[in-house]
């Protein structure tokens, strides 16, 4: 038994063409919009006897279930035959047998499996080798690189977003939401010769992104005038950024401590941590220190400070830490020891100190509007001295004159 084995081993490598199969090459699987169309990538092998047979007399028949749905001498009437339109784009002379079929609809899913039919003594279906088509309605989601992206602040990013083609001649078409860099799109191959089309967007990484949803929308044209569909995708961005101290951090006096609060921001969440004149400080009967959380990235953190003298010249730093860097405020708390009981009279004196100044407010104003008046009714009466001289000034000289001269005799004859 063992000796027969070999002998038909040696004989299979002496002649590969006698253990050569008839095999088909295609993907297992399609996925495929409704309305729009497919292209199967086909080839084939088959046996060197065979092949002079291969020639452009050749057909390409695609069978589902048992039932042939396709082929490349189909009448024009197929659509009435229940058959789909289509084109086989492979050259069958190069055991190519790519075919694209058109306006698929949910009744052609199913498996399907290529025949060679060729007139010459070539005839044979690669029943073995089947694709499964699955019609949807719905378009197929786009996958992007992740759901979640963290980065450092001030790194460049390239997000990548790709949706399936199963119909090369109507590629998606693929838009980012916010846009927030540069995209380039191409459509891609893989290795069981399906396309896919690919779009990467790049930009650096700010703070202001961080918690951001990006979102890769794959808009699919339809054939026969169908109503193009869309999918989408998204991704939450992250930012990892060192803390930050806001200008919302310092120190308050009250009349038993100092009040301190420190407001930092980073991602991760930073925590804080309190030293006074370089030695840590935790929380006791000296030190009061609690903590807010103020949401995913920012914390507050408040330290009372009691028995402080005010003969103490003190330096209390508020330090941010985080797994990206850390930050530092200084706050010289020799600044705010006021002995409250000295400095008490302030507070009483200063309601005093404000009516005054309303009250001289008021004043002024008076004395302006009085200075206003009188200027007023003095240019009034100005106006009305110089409108009388104009009045008197028109009366001419010359004629008084007349006057005078016809009424009255000469001098001469008065005496």
């Amino acid at each position: 038994m063992a000796g027969a084995l070999r002998l038909l081993l040696i004989g299979c490598l002496l002649q590969g063409s006698l253990c050569q199969r008839l095999e088909a090459f295609m993907p297992q699987t399609l996925e495929v919009l409704s309305g729009s169309c497919v292209t199967i990538p086909c080839s084939f092998d088959i046996e060197d006897r065979y092949k002079p047979n291969l020639d452009n007399t050749c057909t390409a028949i695609w069978k589902k279930d048992g039932k042939e749905v396709f082929g490349t001498n189909d009448p024009p009437n197929q659509q009435a035959r229940q058959r789909l339109n289509g084109e086989v784009t492979g050259d069958l002379t190069k055991k190519q047998c790519t075919t694209t079929l058109n306006n698929m609809t949910t009744d052609y899913s199913g498996e399907y499996f290529f025949r060679l039919q060729c007139p010459k003594y070539l005839k044979y279906s690669f029943s073995f080798n089947t694709v499964n088509i699955v019609v949807e309605a719905a378009p197929p989601s786009p996958t992007l690189t992740t759901s979640r992206l963290e980065v450092k602040e001030g790194s460049s990013v390239s997000l990548s977003c790709s949706a399936v083609a199963p119909c090369p001649s109507l590629p998606p078409t693929l838009t980012w939401t916010p846009r927030l860099g540069n995209s380039q799109e191409t459509l891609k191959e893989n290795q069981d010769k399906t396309k896919v089309m690919t779009s990467v967007l790049t930009f650096t990484a700010s703070r202001l992104h961080d918690g951001q949803t990006i979102s890769c929308t794959a808009l699919y044209n339809q054939q026969a005038g169908s109503k193009n569909l869309s999918a989408a995708a998204n991704s939450t961005i992250s930012i990892l950024s060192a803390p930050e101290i806001l200008f919302s951090s310092g120190c308050i006096r009250t009349a038993a401590q100092i009040n301190c609060s420190c407001e930092t921001v980073g991602n991760p969440p930073p925590t804080v941590k309190w030293q006074l004149d370089g030695t840590p400080v935790n929380h006791s009967d000296k030190f009061t220190i609690s903590y807010e959380l103020l949401n995913d990235t920012r914390l507050r953190s408040f330290i009372a400070i009691n028995q402080l003298q005010s003969k103490d010249s003190s330096i209390l730093v508020c330090f941010s830490i985080n797994s990206v860097g850390s930050a530092s405020l200084l706050m010289p708390v020799s600044d705010y020891l006021m002995n409250w009981q000295e400095y008490r009279w302030l507070f009483i004196i200063s309601p005093i100190i404000m009516s005054a100044m309303a009250c001289l407010h008021m004043i002024t104003i008076g004395i302006c509007w009085y200075k206003v008046n009188q200027l007023s009714k003095r240019l009034r009466e100005e106006e009305e001295d110089t409108y009388a001289s104009l009045q008197l000034s028109a009366v001419s000289p010359e004629y008084d004159t007349l006057q005078v001269s016809k009424d009255c005799p000469p001098p001469s004859q008065m005496r």
